[in-house]
């Protein structure tokens, strides 16, 4: 299965509209979207609609979930925040926001709403967490002082192994890629990154 995962649109239309021509011209099956898809909720137009794939989405801390709710049902995506989904032996799960801003999450809502959607993903073959923070302690939460890594990211990490997280939320880190443990943390960012399961 081919993935593209993206995040950090905040609203630039333009920006979806390139990235599903890429998803098409790369065949990619399946679209997860790490969060501030919106600029603080206010136009949701050609953001999801434009991907021809199944969209996977988690909210950003510039949306609230009720926005990811709204789009996900609207495109027939799937919103990860606090739920999973499973295709072809693979399991996503995810949780959206930060642990700053307007939408934030305390650090022990971040791991618990993961937590639920954890469980359903134990005997996956592969199990990809999606989430919009980063890990605390890690390479990407040294590029901001603003807006810190998440603890509740890290112990999910720690506790449920995922083979892959994908997150985004720090722009200055889009692209990096490190190992926490056996996980592959990827910042995505604007450009997203191509991956085959």
């Amino acid at each position: 299965m081919k993935i593209l995962a993206v995040g950090d649109f905040h609203g630039d239309s333009a920006l979806a509209a390139k990235l599903a021509k890429q998803a098409d011209k790369e065949k990619v099956d399946l679209v997860v979207v790490c969060g501030d898809i919106t600029q603080d909720g206010i136009t949701t137009e050609n953001l999801i609609g434009v991907f021809k794939q199944k969209v996977l989405l988690v909210p950003g801390n510039h949306e609230g979930n009720d926005i990811a709710d709204f789009l996900a049902e609207l495109y027939k995506g799937k919103n990860l925040h606090g739920y999973a989904y499973r295709v072809d032996n693979l399991g996503f799960f995810g949780c959206g926001s930060a642990n700053v801003g307007i939408f934030g999450l305390s650090e022990e809502e971040i791991f618990d709403t993961l937590k639920k959607g954890a469980n359903y993903t134990k005997d996956c073959r592969k199990k990809i967490m999606v989430t919009h923070v980063h890990p605390k302690g890690t390479l990407m939460a040294k590029f901001s002082s603003l807006v810190p890594g998440s603890e509740g990211v890290r112990k999910a990490v720690e506790e449920f192994k995922p083979d892959i997280l994908f997150c985004s939320h720090v722009h200055e880190a889009e692209g990096i890629e490190e190992k926490l443990g056996n996980t592959t943390v990827v910042n995505v960012g604007r450009k997203g990154k191509i991956i085959e399961l």
